[in-house]
């Protein structure tokens, strides 16, 4: 269960405030595989990565009785200057998890070869993604929060990624983030649509995808 409680975000942008989350007052539902959907600049990856605490509201608070991963299709986690390896084994301390095993599932999923030995700063944005993705897919969480994260690599690396996000939420709730709306109907069974700052829920994913759609005309 996810609870925002007066929850506000906003930046400037060219002298102007811009409001993404304006006083939002909501639970979400546990064991839900939920779509994130709502126009460009709507506010859906912000809103994901207050979930996670990576960044914090103006106002309000979002409490929670489980673990959240971060936003697996952001890399900005990560210590720069460390290898791919060494952020593994610190996050794995954080979460208190096994390094070694961590490590191994991390090096074996992201295919990063050579590189996973390297700093992260050398990294490429997909290959961050990938090292994301990995990390989180290696720590069980009882919400995974995930933008756009199956976009990245070839066809066999997308098959993968999809494979052991589906068996991750068997056992667990998700907030996706995507607009590829047949993978949003592939993972997702409710969805919750981000508006003027205001989320409406849909148990009906369907009708969800509908009135999302008409927002973008």
């Amino acid at each position: 269960m996810i609870v925002f409680e007066n929850l506000s975000k906003s930046f400037m942008v060219r002298g102007t405030r811009k409001v993404v989350i304006d006083n939002l007052n909501m639970t979400l539902p546990t064991g839900k595989s939920l779509a994130l959907l709502g126009r460009n600049g709507a506010g859906k990856s912000t809103l994901l990565q207050m979930i996670a605490g990576t960044m914090a509201p103006d106002s309000g608070e979002i409490l929670s009785d489980g673990s959240i991963s971060w936003p697996v299709g952001f890399g900005g986690s990560f210590h720069r200057e460390l290898t791919g390896a060494q952020n593994c084994r610190f996050i794995a301390r954080i979460y208190g998890v096994d390094t070694d095993a961590l490590q191994a599932f991390v090096e074996d999923f992201a295919e990063l070869g050579k590189h996973f030995y390297m700093p992260v700063r050398s990294y490429s944005s997909g290959m961050r993604s990938r090292l994301a993705f990995g990390v989180s897919m290696g720590i069980r969480f009882d919400t995974y929060l995930v933008d756009e994260v199956t976009a990245v690599g070839d066809a066999v690396f997308k098959r993968k990624s999809r494979a052991v996000f589906m068996e991750r939420v068997k056992d667990a709730s998700a907030i996706l983030v995507s607009h590829d709306m047949n993978q949003i109907r592939q993972f997702c069974d409710a969805g919750v649509v981000l508006e003027h700052g205001q989320l409406t829920y849909f148990e009906d994913l369907d009708e969800g995808i509908a009135y999302h759609e008409t927002l973008m005309g």
